[in-house]
């Protein structure tokens, strides 16, 4: 049994506290909030996060909250032109069943999560804002087992030593650039204001998220998600794209000015603003880019956005930190040393992480970004190249996060892995 440390209490902390536990380890979770709770509206559980969720028991429970969405469709305002269309359907076969995603709240999931780690009784330490750890190598009092310390804000050392410190705490984790492996993370010109709304109007796909767009600078998504717990209002999460360097100007033209703006562009949504009274309803969220070359370094390990952090727009984020945490319980339970089980974790997630990073920063420009020739060419080739063989099982495949089948792929190494470590034996 390993004593780990975990840092940060989202859902790739809370995903890794429950796989790690269930793997056999002692696991310790740090928040830098005196009450862990979850910030942001709803997210996507692509077919790879449901999969994930289910090893872990949390199935049920997250579809029993969540919204199915069966696809997800764009077009361009005004003229309704289609230029983005996911359909979860065309993947569907005997092997695996039906796919489909399930939207759901970022309140709801936490919940789910959060529940399962008290169930566990695993241990939670609140108001400690981590900024760093100090690896001490062998510590001859710990049967010769390497160990890390963590380092709080203060610049004092907290007391307990671990065997290993998971980093979960972002894409703006400090544990990150006091390792030296992130430099300073790429902030993306778009982000987005996202507000949770009560979706009672009949005209909205609930088995849709859809958006519409002008060009690729003005993007207005609505994402049924199901519902918080212990409420029976169905809700959506509305998102609007807006420049980070347009954010106070939008506050001072007022929301008023807002809603005409998005109104313009999609006039259905008209009813759900009225659910928004006060601008302090709008989270405004900002994005960053990067990708560790390599997510673990002496006595830490890196997983969700604090080792791959890109835009939403791909809807990958949480189900690349289960992902991660998966890979990282499965490593541990086949590997007796860290510069083992660390370097089987990278392997594991390596060509997913990759994969979809370079299609996150690809693409993301064609639908976020002041490019007039991209949004262009967009509008241009999505219908034709939609018609070519198979371009929708691809198309479906990238969205869906199922290319490289990384659960498979998780599985595949892990198993090698312990082949080869009985013939070592």
């Amino acid at each position: 049994m390993n004593n780990i440390a975990i840092v940060g209490c989202g859902p790739a902390g809370l995903s890794a506290a429950i796989a790690l536990h269930d793997a056999g380890q002692k696991i310790t979770l740090y928040e830098q909030f005196d009450q862990p709770a979850p910030v942001g509206s709803g997210l996507m559980l692509q077919p790879t996060g449901l999969r994930v969720l289910e090893r872990f028991g949390l199935r049920a429970q997250a579809e029993s909250l969540g919204q199915r969405i069966d696809g997800m469709l764009g077009r361009v305002a005004p003229n309704g032109k289609v230029v983005l269309d996911i359909n979860y359907r065309v993947l569907s076969n005997k092997l695996d069943g039906e796919l489909y995603g399930v939207a759901i709240h970022r309140a709801a999931l936490f919940d789910i999560l959060y529940k399962a780690v008290q169930t566990r009784s695993i241990d939670i330490v609140t108001g400690k804002s981590i900024t760093g750890t100090v690896y001490h190598g062998v510590n001859q009092d710990s049967d010769n087992k390497c160990t890390s310390q963590l380092l709080d804000s203060d610049g004092s050392l907290i007391e307990n030593q671990f065997d290993l410190v998971v980093d979960a705490s972002g894409s703006r984790s400090k544990l990150a650039q006091h390792s030296g492996l992130l430099k300073k993370p790429k902030m993306l010109d778009y982000g987005a204001l996202w507000a949770t709304v009560e979706l009672n109007d009949s005209s909205f796909d609930k088995t849709l998220l859809e958006q519409r767009y002008k060009r690729a600078s003005v993007m207005v998504g609505v994402l049924p998600c199901g519902q918080i717990p212990d409420q029976d209002q169905p809700l959506a999460t509305l998102f609007w794209s807006i420049r980070g360097d347009e954010y106070e100007s939008f506050r001072a033209a007022g929301l008023d000015s807002w809603k005409k703006q998005v109104v313009n562009h999609w006039p259905a949504v008209a009813g759900l603003l009225e659910n928004i009274k006060t601008i302090d309803q709008l989270t405004h969220a900002v994005y960053t880019h990067h990708t560790l070359k390599q997510p673990h370094a002496p006595g830490i390990v890196f997983i969700g956005d604090a080792a791959h952090a890109t835009s939403p727009q791909l809807g990958q984020g949480a189900n690349m930190a289960f992902l991660d945490a998966l890979a990282l319980s499965e490593a541990m339970s086949c590997a007796n040393e860290h510069e083992d089980y660390a370097l089987l974790y990278a392997k594991s997630r390596q060509l997913h992480v990759r994969l979809f990073q370079a299609a996150s920063y690809l693409l993301t420009p064609f639908y976020q970004s002041d490019s007039r020739l991209l949004p262009a060419l967009r509008d241009s080739l999505f219908e034709p190249v939609s018609k070519l063989p198979l371009s929708d099982k691809i198309v479906t495949a990238l969205g869906s996060g199922l290319i490289s089948n990384p659960v498979r792929t998780i599985d595949n190494k892990v198993s090698r892995a312990r082949r080869a470590t009985k013939k070592r034996v």
